[in-house]
């Protein structure tokens, strides 16, 4: 079973009522979802489209970023 996430931790609330991951959330996850997140930790913007398709696991993720 997953773990339940916190508020406050894993995600707050907008003042539009929108949930927000923070990035103590998206790196727990391990991979970069390609959408733009606030807090991504990636350092995907919601322009940017990575070199390969899919999700990222967060480790190649971070290799893929270092090498530019």
């Amino acid at each position: 079973m997953k773990e339940p996430l916190t508020e406050g931790l894993d995600y707050y609330i907008d003042e539009q009522g929108r949930w927000v991951f923070t990035q103590h959330y998206l790196l727990k996850r391990g991979y970069c979802c390609q959408n733009g997140c606030r807090h991504c930790p990636y350092g995907f913007e919601g322009g940017d489209k990575l070199k390969t398709s899919g999700s990222l696991p967060g480790k190649r993720a971070k290799k893929h970023l270092q090498k530019g």
